[in-house]
């Protein structure tokens, strides 16, 4: 059985309002009205991280049909589009999504540029902390993260007989490398704890984080 026709076909641009960065993609429809926001790697990630009420949609262009829908999409979302800072597009136009083995690349490649920059370009990494932990806190003020605790055991007390069974039971249990926090420690810097390998504490006190936690 064919594929029933949609009947509009049309290039979007979703804009995060909070961080400016945008998305372009193609979309066929039958229903204006369908809430479709994107499908791109990036703007997924910017969805679920600030709600979609911090994301605004527009169409930007209406095409005839899907097959003039693709060959547009290729013209407006080429290699100088992707390329801008604000652009959350990770490939070019017309072509659909990533595939599996694709996805790996790109990480790979993400991940050795990143080193790169870090060895390579002095201040990339302070410049980098002092974006995360910025953006950190405007998700606090903005109310997009909220601090949690499982359990709360302020003004709350173990009995002098729950101690000692809590003592034997744990006596010659997660010591040395079987210990799950074996080889890590806490730091904190701006409210925010971090647990890190041991081995990376000197790179984190370079950028401004405390060796330690904060309790809130």
């Amino acid at each position: 059985m064919a594929r029933k026709e949609k009947k509009y076909h049309f290039i979007y641009k979703t804009t995060n309002l909070l961080s400016c960065k945008y998305y372009i993609g193609m979309h066929s429809t039958s229903n204006l009205n369908d809430g479709y926001m994107g499908s791109g790697k990036r703007l997924k990630r910017s969805l679920n991280k600030y709600g979609k009420e911090n994301h605004k949609i527009e169409i930007v262009e209406i095409l005839n049909s899907r097959e003039e829908l693709k060959k547009r999409e290729e013209e407006v979302v080429n290699l100088n589009e992707i390329a801008k800072e604000n652009c959350m597009n990770l490939k070019v136009g017309g072509t659909g999504g990533f595939t599996y083995e694709q996805q790996k690349i790109n990480a790979k490649k993400s991940n050795e540029k990143q080193k790169f920059l870090a060895e390579n370009e002095p201040g990339w990494i302070e410049k980098k902390s002092k974006k995360i932990s910025e953006n950190n806190l405007q998700q606090y003020k903005n109310g997009l993260r909220k601090i949690s605790h499982f359990f709360d055991w302020s003004d709350k007390k173990h009995t002098d007989e729950s101690k000692i069974k809590m003592s034997n039971s744990k006596k010659g249990l997660n010591v040395g490398e079987e210990n799950s926090q074996f080889g890590t420690c806490w730091i904190t810097k701006n409210e925010e704890n971090k647990k890190i390998k041991k081995e990376e504490l000197n790179f984190y006190l370079v950028v401004g984080w405390i060796k330690g936690r904060k309790i809130k």
